[in-house]
């Protein structure tokens, strides 16, 4: 009978191959065995897509191999979540509203960016492409959005993003925003007053722990 760090040990190498079966398989027997949900989120599913992250920001990986670990870690994570129910409750890093700004149809790279942070533990509320301003603000109100992230693949739709932090901070909230997308630069995030810029989906992560302030692992 395979010992807990054996059980832990196979989960992540199930997400780090991207075999969404095994790893549904793997925490269903790791929940049997009786690994408690938490030990074996924290210890085997988030190790293991942050591995999955760097080994992409290294070359290792490729994109498709990065998207399927994501999509692994999201199978363990599908069992483990109803048993957190009296523990800690659903295991969520923060809550996020994402989208792709008004007058902007782009949709790959705001996907991405929401399959990572799901996988990695945030809450994900997907508004899609060509989100005005004041839905953004209308469901990050609504939902007690941690943070909302927007996306802008057009130099001509970038200007939504400034509107989408003006309209932010006018409403009150204490949500923090995210930019980002192919011509947004740290600088432009700097001159708008948005709380962080990503140029990329593993870069995103990092910076959306740092704005929910869970950047202690």
């Amino acid at each position: 009978m395979a010992t807990y760090e054996q059980v832990l040990e196979r989960l992540a190498q199930a997400v780090l191959d991207g075999d969404e079966v095994a790893s549904a398989d793997l925490a269903r027997q790791a929940a049997a065995a009786g690994v408690a949900p938490i030990a074996a989120i924290e210890g085997a599913l988030i190790p293991s897509i942050r591995r999955a992250g760097g080994l992409w920001e290294t070359g290792e990986y490729f994109l498709p191999e990065l998207v399927t670990a994501a999509q692994a870690m999201k199978a363990g994570m599908a069992v483990f979540r109803p048993l957190l129910a009296g523990g800690r409750g659903d295991y969520t890093v923060g809550r996020v509203v994402i989208g792709t700004v008004k007058g902007d149809i782009h949709d790959i790279g705001k996907t991405l960016v929401a399959t990572i942070l799901e996988a990695n533990g945030f809450e994900i509320i997907d508004e899609g492409v060509g989100v005005p301003v004041e839905r953004f603000v209308a469901r990050a109100r609504e939902l007690g959005a941690d943070l909302v992230c927007a996306s802008a693949l057009l130099t001509t739709t970038m200007v939504q993003q400034r509107e989408l932090v003006r309209a932010v901070r006018a409403a009150g909230l204490s949500t923090a925003v995210m930019v980002g997308g192919a011509p947004v630069t740290e600088e432009w995030a700097r001159e708008i007053g948005a709380d962080g810029f990503a140029d990329s989906a593993v870069a995103a992560t990092a910076v959306a722990r740092r704005l929910v302030g869970r950047d202690d692992r």
